[in-house]
This record gives structure tokens, C-alpha cells and sequence, in this order.
């Protein structure tokens, strides 16, 4: 059993993110640290860990030409091994959420998981509700921590599900215009194959846009320090997305790094959203 493999697999980086993101969430939406906060972790942590693996036991043909070194078209776990960890990740984070966390709490759980299969297996290939499902994946983790304290805790995470949602949705775009040769390769319906990469950059950039204007909105809650930290990374974030608009091939985009430079942004910016929360 290759252990590396395994924790390789599951994205640890961005699964251990997406847990923190969820503490955060509920950070801010009870001005303290409840006792179910690890409870929260934990749930989110195995949840997006096992959409990380049963995403890459879906795309294991494509990632032989886009990213061979992943550790199925590596070699390094098969696929049907891949396919029981998924499960078994699903089922760890779901029973955690059912056992142990209000019912709000584990309803999106549930419903996430689901989701997380079915864009996995389906809703990927299908052009733009592919990317705004993981988009909306990615921003309902601030809705998971906000539904500790019901309605009112949801709302007031809004801003940052908005604004995660819509830079969100701009890197998923420019991931597909990195990823053309292997979704074309295996007749991916993308959304840069059918309507070419510069429209697919503009709308990119125009949903990055959408996503900064969200997270100035918390200005009214955190004040003029949080506006100025904020201003900085969503800076960085516009610029990422507009060394995008320059390309014209999928080679070119890669070379511009604009969807590394937007995840940098878009760590960055959970840490302002952190810090915002404990000490302003």
C-alpha cells in the first residue's frame, strides 16, 4: 500500500483549507469558536477529500494526458481502489455530520456529497453548470459553517460565499482552457472547446470581478482595516486573471500562471477573512 499515494490523492492542501474555511465560517457566524467546530473539520475534510479522489477516479484517462504523475495514471493506486477510498472517505464525513451536528449541518453535507459524485461523473463535461457546481461546492463550505447558527448565520457568511464563488468560478474556467488538449482528446464538451478560449477568458475575468465586488461588502462589518487588506488581494486576484486575457492557447495560458496566481489570491484571502474575524 503506497500511503504517500493515498494522502496524495485526497488534495491534503486543499482538503485541509476547505476544513479551516468551514471553521472560519463558523467563526464568523457566531463571533466564537463552538465546541463543534472540530465536529465541522472533520466533515469537511473527508467530504472534499473524497470528491478530490472520486474526481480523479473519473478523469483517470484524461489525467494520463494532462497530469500523468496523479497517482492513478501513475500507477500508484488503481482505480478500483480509488473507488473504495471515495466511498469510504463519503461515508466517514457523512456519518460524522449525522451523528454529531445539527441537522442543517448535515443535510448539506449530504447534499454536497451527492453533488460531488454526480459533477464527478456527469456534470463536469457539461459546459459552465459543470463549473458553477464546483464553484458552488467550493463557496457552500462558508454556508456549511454559517448554518451553525441557523438563517442568520448563513447570511452573514454570504459575502464570502459570494465572493469564493465567483473567483471560484473564474479558475475553473481557466483551468479548462490549461486542460484543452485532454478534454479534446477524449470529446470533453468544455466550455472553451465549444466557445473558444477568449470568450472563455472574458467571462473568466468578468466572474472575478463579480467575486471581488463581493468581498468588499464586509467592509460594513470589519471597517476600514479589513477594506484595505482586502483591496490588496483582490489586486492580486484581478491581476492573475487579467494575465489571462492575454492568452490565446492553452500552452500560453499555463505560462501565465493565472490560475496559480488566483488560488495564491484566494489563500491569501482566507487568512484577511481570518484575522477580520478574531481581532476587528
Amino acid at each position: 500500500m503506497n500511503g504517500a499515494a493515498y494522502l496524495s490523492i485526497i488534495r491534503p492542501v486543499n482538503s485541509i483549507v476547505a476544513g479551516l474555511a468551514g471553521i472560519l465560517a463558523t467563526i464568523i457566524a457566531t463571533s466564537s469558536v463552538p465546541a463543534e467546530f472540530i465536529w465541522i473539520f472533520l466533515i469537511i475534510l473527508a467530504v472534499t477529500g473524497a470528491g478530490n479522489v472520486i474526481n480523479d477516479y473519473y478523469d483517470r484517462e484524461i489525467d494520463a494526458i494532462n497530469q500523468p504523475a496523479r497517482p492513478i495514471p501513475s500507477g500508484k493506486i488503481t482505480s478500483g481502489h480509488a473507488l473504495i477510498y471515495a466511498v469510504f472517505l463519503f461515508f466517514f464525513g457523512n456519518g460524522i455530520a449525522i451523528l454529531f451536528t445539527p441537522i442543517s449541518i448535515a443535510s448539506i453535507a449530504v447534499i454536497n456529497s451527492i453533488l460531488l459524485w454526480l459533477y464527478a461523473a456527469f456534470l463536469k463535461t457539461t459546459p459552465l453548470i459543470g463549473n458553477i457546481s464546483v464553484s458552488y461546492l467550493a463557496s457552500s463550505i462558508f454556508l456549511f459553517g454559517g448554518a451553525i447558527n441557523g438563517i442568520s448565520g448563513i447570511v452573514s457568511v454570504l459575502p464570502i460565499a459570494g465572493a469564493t464563488f465567483g473567483v471560484m468560478l473564474a479558475r475553473e474556467l481557466i483551468k479548462d482552457c490549461e486542460d484543452i488538449p485532454g478534454d479534446k482528446e477524449h470529446g470533453a464538451r468544455t466550455f472553451p472547446l465549444l466557445y473558444g478560449i477568449r470568450a472563455t477568458l472574458l467571462l473568466a475575468f468578468a466572474s472575478t470581478c463579480i467575486g471581488v465586488i463581493m468581498s468588499l461588502f464586509l467592509f460594513y462589518r470589519w471597517g476600514t482595516s479589513y477594506l484595505v487588506a482586502i483591496v490588496l488581494i483582490d489586486m492580486i486576484i484581478l491581476y492573475g486573471a487579467l494575465r489571462g486575457l492575454s492568452a490565446n492557447s492553452s500552452e500560453e495560458i499555463i505560462r501565465t500562471k493565472s490560475s496559480k496566481i488566483i488560488k495564491a489570491g484566494m489563500f491569501a484571502s482566507l487568512l484577511v477573512f481570518l484575522l477580520s474575524a478574531v481581532l476587528l
